[in-house]
């Protein structure tokens, strides 16, 4: 008799921890951070200013690497399978890579596309060797990266329900510091003489800066850099710059800087010396530690570095 109820006790006791360790599943412990995925530097950097001290961030591409040409590894593949939640940029950015994501999404995974809050009227259109797009560059208006903000609020806030508050007053912050960064970026690109206000860059990845901040700007390859410039290509550049005599331009940290020395050297033979203003952070923010490892400090040490050479 006593073997029966203290196999009976037993079976009550195993039964009430199988009920509490499944809706422990359901929520983390108060003390362990979310894994968070995410597939830029620049996401990852908007990851941690959200989700603070509430989550672990991983980035899948590191400082200087181009995510046009960027390719997943295994190892990045099992880091998106371990995660919580991942964050990824949309707008085909991370091209094949994108159809991994939606199928972890249909796992029940957290996956966060930051461009999901942005209206797509609002988006560019872009067309390369007959195809037609959208410019996935989206972090280069700083509206849309308040957006971006939003999503991964939203995102974090589903995963960690106990937290959304955190993650509200989090995401407050930060969007209350891009306001008075987008503010500032505005009277420095107004700052600059009318007529000198063209950034030409290696790529065309500034199409939103534009936009927003009222200069022009060309690259010498189109929105992604798998597409290779020709020598018509460098050499109408050549002519653009000389005949309008632009005084700089630029280099960028995540594309080689072959066909801007190119460029300088086709603008020489016409005639104008147009000098190498600096080099801009474009597709990769700079090394972690940095003034360029944040996307403020990032943005604020590109438009610093523009409104020098060109002022």
């Amino acid at each position: 008799m006593m073997t029966i109820i203290v196999a009976m006790i037993s079976l009550l006791i195993c039964s009430f921890l199988y009920v509490g360790c499944g809706s422990t599943k359901q929520a983390a412990p108060a003390d362990k951070k979310i894994k968070v995925v995410a597939t830029t530097t620049m996401l990852a950097d908007l990851a941690r200013q959200v989700g603070g001290d509430k989550v672990e961030v991983q980035g899948l591409m590191k400082p200087g690497v181009d995510p046009h040409v960027y390719s997943a590894t295994t190892a990045d593949v099992q880091a998106l399978e371990q995660a919580d939640v991942i964050v990824y940029n949309g707008v085909e950015l991370e091209g094949k890579l994108e159809e991994t994501l939606e199928n972890l999404a249909k796992k029940n995974k957290v996956v966060i596309n930051a461009s999901s809050l942005i209206p797509e009227n609002t988006l560019l259109d872009f067309e390369e060797d007959g195809e037609v797009g959208k410019d996935p560059h989206i972090w280069f208006s700083v509206n849309n990266w308040k957006m971006a903000t939003q999503a991964v609020v939203k995102g974090l806030s589903e995963k960690d329900s106990a937290n959304k508050a955190y993650y509200e007053a989090q995401g407050k912050a930060y969007t209350d510091k891009l306001t008075a960064l987008d503010a500032k970026v505005k009277e420095q690109i107004a700052s600059i003489p009318e007529t000198s206000r063209v950034l030409v860059t290696a790529h065309d990845a500034l199409g939103y800066f534009s936009r927003d901040y009222g200069i022009a700007v060309k690259g010498i390859q189109g929105v992604t850099t798998e597409d290779a410039a020709n020598a018509a290509d460098v050499d109408a550049l050549a002519n653009f710059i000389a005949d309008h005599k632009i005084k700089a331009i630029f280099v960028e940290s995540s594309v080689p800087t072959k066909s801007i020395e190119a460029l300088q050297e086709a603008v020489a033979a016409k005639g104008w010396k147009v000098t190498v203003g600096g080099e801009l952070f474009t597709d990769s923010l700079g090394d972690e530690g940095t003034e360029q490892g944040t996307y403020i400090g990032m943005m604020q040490y590109d438009v610093d570095t523009i409104v020098q050479a060109l002022k």
